[in-house]
């Protein structure tokens, strides 16, 4: 019995594509049935090649679905100064019938958007629903996909956008206008990201020490926030004046703590699963500073890949290698 898998190039799943709101919901299925138990992840265990570096495998499997697999995704913060993607690995399906492999692809279009896809699950129920103005910290690809996926599920308007590179700030806020048709500008201090806005996003490089950038008494009463990159951003006391301090997978969460990560940080009210599947209520007043540390689970790839790989089959993207 011969077999194969299909290779799935950066450009073939880009073209096969699928528009985030589909991304987002499928998120909100596997959060569903996360917070059911009807899923299953293990931790993810990170190696550190190069100092500030990491390598993360990443498996999960989704009972409701049939999908089964697994990433491998590194993050190299100084490829930005070689014109090399910051995030890039690869991702496999297994049919879950057989443990063969179906299908290997480039995971950084996947990352990008499950990302977003994952806080703008967090913000339909921390967020207030009339948020208009966000604030970005961080001018890279997360950023992008965050406010792709948060205009998709608030009536945003207004973005202001940060980073230590001024020029991507810029180039950051001009793809905003272009690809979204809300109004962006690029200030030149941290606070102006994060004072007064609805909802904050931090998407800088994950940093093993905080930097701290945002400080206490920047983040607005009734204001949410979702740390794509762990805590680098944040000030323990600017954490600590947070009212429910989310996650998107306490095990995982732990795992990090145990690690050395997220020290001194605020108690865990809930996983995002919980408030989906309504165990747990969400934002309660409008006063209420919510935050969301999304960690990044293999279970939001396992989520997205299927999709991907359907709509590669349709348009007979990719290349067929024997095993």
């Amino acid at each position: 019995m011969s077999s194969n898998l299909l290779y799935l190039s950066r450009k073939d799943v880009e073209t096969a594509g699928s528009a985030m709101p589909e991304i987002i919901a499928a998120l909100e299925h596997m959060f569903r049935e996360k917070a059911a138990g009807r899923v299953e992840m293990p931790p993810k265990p990170t190696i550190h090649p190069r100092p500030g570096t990491f390598i993360n495998a990443m498996p999960a499997s989704i009972a409701a679905i049939e999908a089964a697999g697994v990433k491998w995704v590194s993050s190299y913060p100084m490829n930005r100064s070689r014109g090399l993607p910051l995030i890039s690995g690869l991702l496999i399906l297994n049919d879950v019938a057989t443990g063969l492999p179906i299908t290997v692809m480039d995971c950084g279009w996947i990352t990008a958007k499950r990302t977003g896809a994952a806080t703008a699950v967090a913000a339909k129920f921390l967020a207030r629903p009339e948020s208009e103005v966000a604030g970005v910290l961080g001018c890279g690809v997360q950023g992008r996909g965050n406010i792709e996926a948060l205009a998709c599920v608030l009536p945003l308007k207004r973005v202001y956008t940060y980073d230590t590179d001024s020029r991507s700030s810029e180039s950051f806020a001009e793809d905003v206008r272009r690809r979204f048709g809300l109004e962006a500008l690029p200030v030149e201090k941290p606070e102006l990201a994060v004072k007064g806005c609805d909802v904050v996003v931090t998407a800088g490089p994950i940093t093993t020490v905080p930097h701290a950038t945002i400080k206490a008494g920047w983040l607005a009463a009734g204001a949410f926030a979702s740390l794509v990159d762990y805590d680098s951003y944040w000030e323990r006391a600017a954490l600590h004046e947070v009212d429910k301090f989310c996650t998107d997978d306490i095990p995982q969460f732990e795992h990090h703590r145990s690690l050395g990560s997220l020290r001194d940080v605020p108690a865990v009210y809930a996983e995002v699963g919980e408030l989906v599947a309504g165990i747990k209520p969400g934002r309660e007043s409008r006063e209420e500073r919510t935050m969301t540390c999304n960690l990044g689970m293999a279970l939001d790839d396992i989520a997205v890949a299927p999709i991907i790989y359907g709509r590669a089959i349709e348009k007979g993207l990719g290349i067929r290698l024997p095993l």
